[in-house]
């Protein structure tokens, strides 16, 4: 087990991996820094010449100097904690173009011309038929998904799983909707947002989250419609919603402030040896991966960069307090 996480590192016409066995729940803290720190950061681990495919590969950075390009991926706790980390990237890595990697591995590999199949199976996913139910209970959705009916108005449901999982089962997912019971509103800004709209033949979504396997559209079941695909911009799908089922927009001020507390990584030294040192099953060997032995252990900012993260920090917490 553990958080898997590849770094690559462009520079002088040369790239090079690295990988962390811890590393991808602190991806957006070693890249908050800006560019020099997240670089000297990356080389502080493992060379490796291996790709992580999307099972095992957690999160990931690649930082191209060359042409000044920045992609990334992990899992957010909140949608505010993904806009908060966006936010903090574009002020400490000005002039930079810093794109989430919503493709995971594939948009790294595609980047440096491999391609989008090296670390996936070739092909498209089979399908069962659409699965999804509403349930009245849920409030506190992963995705939010709107219909469009045919007397032109929309209706909207909670949703448990994320966008493109919905979309797996192809396009009876619009009689499902539609004979769906309501669901109450969300109490929490979701992670994303599935909007079908059967007139014009058109998906819309919106996430914070990797939705690997959608730079194959159409998917399976859903041949000879359009997709409209916005990033993590949910402000299409907000309009559309009824009155009575707004999205909740929480300010960003909380997770900033929860991404400022945690710059430094905790020691996870003792915790490691601890869970190494439990004995297996009863009647088996327990066998220990090297790599689960190496804590995450970046170099840390500089004073002077530590001192300009700071004042960005400062900044936004300003901003989104006024604001």
């Amino acid at each position: 087990m553990g958080a898997r996480a590849l770094y690559v590192v462009v520079e002088g016409g040369a790239w090079q991996r690295y990988y962390s066995h811890w590393g991808a729940g602190r991806v957006v803290h070693d890249l908050i820094p800006g560019p020099v720190a997240a670089t000297r950061s990356f080389r502080s681990h493992r060379e490796t010449q291996e790709w992580l495919d999307d099972i095992w590969c957690e999160g990931a950075a690649l930082v191209d100097h060359d042409h000044r390009t920045l992609l990334w991926f992990t899992d957010a706790d909140t949608w505010a904690d993904h806009l908060a980390a966006l936010a903090v990237l574009a002020a400490t890595w000005p002039g930079w173009d810093i794109r989430f990697a919503y493709d995971g591995v594939a948009d790294l590999t595609h980047h440096l011309g491999l391609g989008r199949d090296l670390t996936r199976p070739p092909g498209q996913p089979e399908t069962s038929g659409p699965s999804w139910y509403a349930d009245p209970e849920e409030t506190q959705p992963r995705t939010v998904l709107s219909l469009r009916l045919p007397d032109g108005s929309v209706r909207a449901w909670n949703g448990a799983c994320a966008p493109v999982e919905h979309l797996t089962g192809g396009s009876g997912l619009v009689d499902l909707l539609a004979a769906s019971p309501p669901t109450p509103a969300p109490t929490e800004m979701p992670y994303g947002g599935l909007h079908v709209d059967p007139q014009t033949r058109t998906v819309s979504l919106w996430t914070v989250e990797t939705v690997t396997g959608l730079h194959s559209w159409p998917l399976p079941g859903w041949e000879d419609w359009a997709l409209d695909f916005q990033g993590h911009d949910h402000t299409g799908q907000a309009e559309l919603l009824p009155a009575d089922f707004p999205l909740p927009q929480p300010p960003l001020t909380a997770a900033l402030l929860r991404l400022s507390s945690r710059l430094q990584p905790p020691d996870g030294t003792a915790l490691l040896h601890r869970a190494t040192a439990e004995p297996g099953p009863e009647g088996s060997t327990a066998v220990v991966n090297p790599a689960a032995l190496v804590p995450h252990d970046p170099t840390d900012p500089t004073p002077a960069e530590l001192a300009a993260l700071r004042t960005a920090f400062d900044a936004l917490l300003a901003g989104a307090e006024t604001g």
